[in-house]
C-alpha cells in the first residue's frame, strides 16, 4: 500500500485551495445574489460541523481535510458543466414557488454519475492516506 506523502500541513492548504475553487465556481453557478450567499457560506459552515465530527469518531486531521477538500470538488464536478440549466432551473423555481420544477434529465443524469465516480474515487483513494 501507498503512504501518503501530503503532511497535514499540505492538507491545510489543498484545503485552503479547494474551499477558494468551490466558492468561485459555484458562485459563477449560482444565478441570483441569495444563492451566491448561501454557497459562499456553506463550505465554511461544513468545516465548523465536520471536523469535530470526524475528530469524535477517530478520524486523523489528515483525513477530515481529505473528506472535506473531496466533497467540496464534487459539487464543482456536479455542477460547472452543468451550470446553464441548473441556474435556468433556480431561477425558474423562484418565480414560480408554488410549482416544483421539474429536473433536467441530462443535468439529473450528469450529477448522478459524476457523484458515483466522484465517491467511487474518494474510498479508492482513502487507503492511500492510512
Amino acid at each position: 500500500m501507498v503512504k501518503s506523502h501530503v503532511a497535514t500541513d499540505g492538507w491545510v492548504v489543498i484545503s485552503c485551495a479547494a474551499t477558494l475553487v468551490h466558492v468561485v465556481a459555484m458562485r459563477w453557478c449560482m444565478p441570483t445574489p441569495q444563492a451566491k450567499l448561501r454557497i459562499s457560506v456553506a463550505p465554511f459552515v461544513g468545516l465548523v460541523f465536520l471536523v469535530p465530527t470526524a475528530m469524535a469518531r477517530g478520524y486523523s486531521l489528515s483525513h477530515t481535510l481529505y473528506l472535506y477538500s473531496c466533497v467540496l470538488l464534487t459539487f464543482v464536478i456536479m455542477l460547472a458543466p452543468v451550470r446553464k440549466r441548473v441556474m435556468a432551473d433556480i431561477v425558474e423555481q423562484q418565480q414560480k414557488p408554488w410549482e416544483k420544477v421539474p429536473f433536467n434529465t441530462v443535468s439529473l443524469y450528469w450529477v448522478t454519475f459524476s457523484a458515483t465516480g466522484c465517491i467511487i474515487a474518494m474510498i479508492y483513494l482513502w487507503p492511500v492516506l492510512e
